[in-house]
């Protein structure tokens, strides 16, 4: 009798472990799609700038509104120059009219952004969200790639003495097109499927419904592709300075000469520290400073 009983005991105790595991799994699986984004914030304790109401809400639209437009104006002025004089038919001003083109693309992501943020954020469906960053990772890895691919560009010419590389247009284009086809992947990504909707424990406290190990991997593709850029610009630079050293001495002007190097670094960093001020209409009329400031006399 004490047998049968305990053998009865028995089977309820491994009904009830099974009925815990199939709940415990089925929450491990369960997907978060339907949710709006209050729920991932809340959880996330993420600050949503709730007080972005009344006066200053309407400072942040306008100031926000005023940058835009500066923004959609400055590079189509670029993209209309480059396309309408003739002289600006090479590969260095075709990639920085792209790169006025990025710029332009970001704009439109900061008009979706400034009107779902602060919060409006907690509002949007997990759809819209992912929308609006997706947007911004896209044209932040445009312009960043686009700069990168001037970078070599610059580099290709430098190393072969002349002021535009021998890049065809079709090579050109398809530099193009590869650059917003990295931009949308990289932008697509997290909707495609590397999210964590379906395995909250990875969300990030930073964008709470990415995970983790896609901001890490973002985060270390583009300080790669920036690493590369500056490397190749030093590279550039080390080359132009050794250049000039051996030219001085053979030459006339060697003063004005000495200052090349100086002259290269200072536009470099112009291009590092603020591209959409580089790809503005002044930068266009200056006709490649980068490449007319280190090629030496022949």
């Amino acid at each position: 009798m004490q047998i049968h009983i305990g053998a009865v005991w028995l089977r309820r105790i491994k009904k009830e472990v099974n009925k815990k595991d199939v709940q415990f799994f089925s929450t491990m699986n369960e997907c978060y799609y339907d949710k709006r984004m209050d729920f991932f914030y809340n959880r996330s304790n993420t600050d949503t700038a709730d007080e972005w109401t009344g006066t200053k809400l309407v400072i942040v639209l306008c100031v926000g509104t005023f940058f835009c437009l500066f923004i959609f104006f400055s590079n189509s002025l670029v993209i209309a120059a480059v396309i309408k004089n003739r002289k600006f038919h090479f590969p260095f001003y075709y990639l920085l009219a792209n790169l006025a083109a990025a710029d332009f693309f970001a704009g439109i992501a900061y008009v979706y952004l400034m009107f779902n943020t602060g919060p409006v954020s907690k509002t949007l469906t997990v759809n819209r969200w992912f929308l609006r960053q997706g947007l911004l990772d896209a044209s932040l890895t445009a312009s960043l790639a686009n700069l990168l691919v001037i970078a070599v560009e610059r580099h290709m010419s430098i190393m072969r003495m002349r002021v535009h590389s021998n890049l065809t247009k079709k090579r050109v284009t398809l530099l193009i097109l590869f650059v917003w086809a990295i931009a949308i992947f990289m932008g697509a990504v997290p909707t495609l499927g590397w999210n964590c909707l379906c395995d909250i424990s990875a969300c990030s406290s930073l964008a709470p419904i990415y995970s983790r190990s896609y901001l890490i991997f973002w985060t270390v593709s583009n300080l790669m592709a920036f690493f590369i850029m500056v490397v190749v610009y030093l590279r550039i630079y080390m080359y132009v300075k050794r250049k000039t050293n051996v030219l001085s001495p053979h030459t006339s002007g060697s003063i004005s000469r000495r200052r090349t190097p100086m002259k290269l670094m200072k536009t470099v960093m112009t291009v590092l520290e603020n591209p959409r001020e580089y790809s503005g209409l002044e930068t266009v009329k200056r006709k490649g400073c980068i490449s007319n400031v280190h090629i030496p006399e022949r």
